[in-house]
């Protein structure tokens, strides 16, 4: 079965705000949303893996997925314990990617290749003065794309 999850992005996402976040987070809690990614072995130090992500123009992007796990360990090997998809942001800067656009992360039949899109934030027409202002920003974070 094909799945598809979105995550609408944040200022940190994109590097709008001129800092290096390393990285969309994925969140634990999320068990569904960790296991449509590859799994990670949680008692190795910090395991990774590539994934192969497909984008509408057919170009391929090559991102890190790591669970930044150095906290769980005794004694801790660092203060993390966290999972995130880095090296987005050539495909971000390609596809223009700004706050409030999602990204959408689609099933692709093996477990390291997706395909990916950026779905545009979309606006809102007012009715009474024909102007277009944006729709207010819902950080809703990840969730299943139908």
């Amino acid at each position: 079965m094909i799945k598809s999850y979105e995550k609408v992005l944040t200022k940190n996402d994109t590097g709008e705000t001129g800092g290096h976040q390393g990285g969309v987070a994925v969140p634990r809690k999320n068990i569904e949303l960790l296991d449509f990614f590859p799994s990670l072995n949680p008692n190795e130090f910090n395991p990774d893996t590539w994934i192969t992500c497909l984008d509408p123009d057919g170009d391929t992007w090559k991102m890190r997925y790591i669970y930044y796990n150095g906290k769980t360990f005794l004694p801790p090997k660092s203060t993390r314990n966290e999972y995130r998809i880095t090296h987005m942001t050539k495909f971000f800067t390609k596809w223009g990617a700004k706050s409030g656009d999602s990204v959408i992360f689609t099933s692709a039949g093996r477990p390291t290749i997706f395909k990916i899109q950026i779905k545009r934030y979309e606006k809102t027409v007012l009715e009474k003065t024909g102007s277009t202002v944006p729709k207010p920003v819902k950080l809703r974070g990840w969730r299943a794309y139908h």
